[in-house]
């Protein structure tokens, strides 16, 4: 069968992650939301998504397809649920659409004809910026018993201090050194070739991907991912990196979602907790405005390729968008649109010629290329956040 995925009726609640990337390789738990339904299902998945990013992440299309809305995390009772699905026979979870079975001859506009099929157990759906850190907990232990399930952990060095040493899992390749892991509360997964260095204190439910680093001393609490080829240090509190990110110094970083080629000077702080202990709203895109978020705490989302200098503050729910360069005294704005260049004093436009020099030179780092296609999808979000840009 054809699996595709498709970004669903979210997406725009999702940005600024959702400009470079489809809902499905949003990172959430220890893996990305496409490679939770590839594995389960045992198939490689293609997207449905906005028109620039389809030359990144084409649809293949066949006779027969099953699509599946992105924004739900998969569960055994729902792959089975998908698997089965027939012809014109479409799932819906509180009449939101979840996966339905289609031809390439159809023009699926309307359901009504479809054999409603309604799921009646639990799912988690990422439908805000914030639901990524709300529910990492959750998605950590629902892909650690999936990628665990009838395997053996590699050997935990002896000068490792374990807690619950049963909620442990490390790949191979793995370096830990005079370290404390307590998976009392939630489990603990470290990826293929990551390293934690001496003095790192970590609390589940925890995930560090294949090749990431956790420098030394770093103070890790759960509902914590940081994604492949990271490198992060300081104090870091229900947060998802999504990879190839750097947090290498000390600093807060709490309740909080990072994007992919992000980096943080040292002493970089957020704030997740507003001093009248208010509900944190967040700047929507989809209104134009901020929207309140029902959490107390809420603190950083920032977009691919931010970077930000040292001592740098940011308030409470405080949104970045793509390629912004953020340095100097005092707390920014709040909300810090894409391709901004500067700080609390004032912000100029960050062209798009020098973008291209740090992206790069920055990517070139990791032996990735930053190509045309890349580029591409960078002059398009310019072009499309520009509206934001009144400085």
């Amino acid at each position: 069968m054809n699996y595709i995925l498709f970004d669903g009726s979210v997406r725009d609640s999702l940005l600024p992650f959702t400009y470079t990337r489809p809902v499905a390789d949003i990172r959430v738990g220890i893996l990305t939301i496409r490679e939770k339904w590839e594995k389960r299902l045992g198939s490689t998945t293609t997207t449905l998504t906005e028109d620039y990013l389809e030359e990144k992440y084409p649809m293949v299309e066949m006779e027969e397809n099953i699509m599946i809305n992105s924004s739900f995390l998969p569960t055994d009772e729902l792959v089975e649920k998908i698997e089965n699905l027939q012809v014109n026979q479409v799932v819906l979870k509180n009449d939101e659409i979840v996966a339905f079975y289609a031809t390439n001859s159809q023009e699926v506009d309307n359901f009504d004809e479809y054999d409603q099929i309604n799921f009646e157990g639990e799912l988690i759906q990422i439908k805000n910026t914030w639901d990524i850190f709300s529910y990492n907990s959750e998605a950590i232990q629902q892909d650690f018993d999936f990628l665990t399930e009838g395997r053996k952990s590699a050997e935990i060095p002896s000068s490792t201090h374990c807690f619950n040493k049963e909620n442990i899992f490390i790949e191979e390749g793995v370096k830990i050194t005079l370290a404390s892991l307590n998976a009392s509360n939630g489990p603990i997964y470290i990826g293929n070739n990551a390293e934690i260095m001496e003095g790192c204190t970590i609390r589940g439910p925890f995930a560090l991907c294949d090749n990431a680093i956790l420098k030394m001393g770093a103070k890790i609490y759960g509902g914590t991912t940081v994604g492949p080829f990271c490198k992060v240090g300081g104090e870091v509190n229900n947060s998802v990196i999504f990879g190839y990110s750097s947090k290498g110094h000390e600093g807060f970083l709490g309740n909080s979602v990072v994007g992919e080629w992000c980096n943080f000077g040292a002493d970089t702080n957020t704030s997740n907790l507003k001093n009248n202990y208010a509900e944190v709203k967040l700047w929507s895109y989809e209104t134009g405005r901020f929207a309140k978020t029902g959490l107390q705490f809420c603190g950083l989302m920032m977009g691919d390729h931010s970077k930000c200098g040292i001592n740098t503050m940011f308030n409470t729910g405080t949104v970045v968008g793509v390629t912004a360069n953020i340095f100097g005294g005092g707390y920014p704005r709040n909300f810090i649109p894409s391709f901004a260049w500067g700080g609390s004093s004032g912000f100029t436009t960050f062209q798009m010629n020098k973008v291209k020099e740090v992206a790069t030179a920055v990517m070139k780092r990791k032996n990735i290329e930053f190509d045309e296609i890349d580029a591409r999808i960078l002059e398009h979000i310019f072009e499309l956040t520009k509206e934001y840009r009144n400085f």
